[in-house]
């Protein structure tokens, strides 16, 4: 019932790529270590953002770039490039309730429309935040980080 940390992950990862574009190469293994995860993690990320148009991998110890301007990178780009489930899930209903009860067989049509409510709402925040946006946040806590 919550958006699993692939898609933070895969911020963290966008993130690196766009400030440190000329300082470093960005490799599965560099990222692997800043996340604290493992590089085989890391390329499965790498892999998906790259599926969705997000970013270009040169093969080998190449490292990756963006495609796009971050301005033009949403959450909603990154969380539907990484994540399985579409927002629509992000909430769900147990999914036995007894149905000679009142509450467990109406349950499900209580809670269709104010869950949709809520999905399009995180849909709509999420498009309208953007990677350049947090990168502009990173650079304001960390100043050294400015490229």
């Amino acid at each position: 019932m919550r958006i699993n940390i692939k898609c933070s992950s895969a911020i963290h990862i966008l993130l690196m790529i766009a400030l440190l574009p000329d300082t470093h190469k960005i490799t599965s293994e560099f990222i692997a270590s800043s996340v604290g995860s493992n590089p085989v993690e890391i390329r499965k990320l790498l892999s998906s953002l790259k599926k969705a148009g997000i970013i270009e991998v040169a093969r080998g110890p190449g490292g990756a770039k963006l495609k796009r301007m971050p301005k033009d990178i949403t959450l909603l780009d990154i969380y539907n490039a990484v994540e399985g489930a579409p927002l629509d899930e992000l909430i769900g209903v147990h999914t036995h309730p007894e149905q000679q009860c009142p509450f467990g067989k109406n349950i499900s049509n209580i809670l269709a429309e104010p869950y949709a409510e809520i999905s399009e709402t995180v849909r709509q925040k999420m498009a309208s935040i953007t990677l350049e946006q947090l990168c502009n946040r990173l650079e304001e806590m960390e100043p050294a980080v400015k490229v």
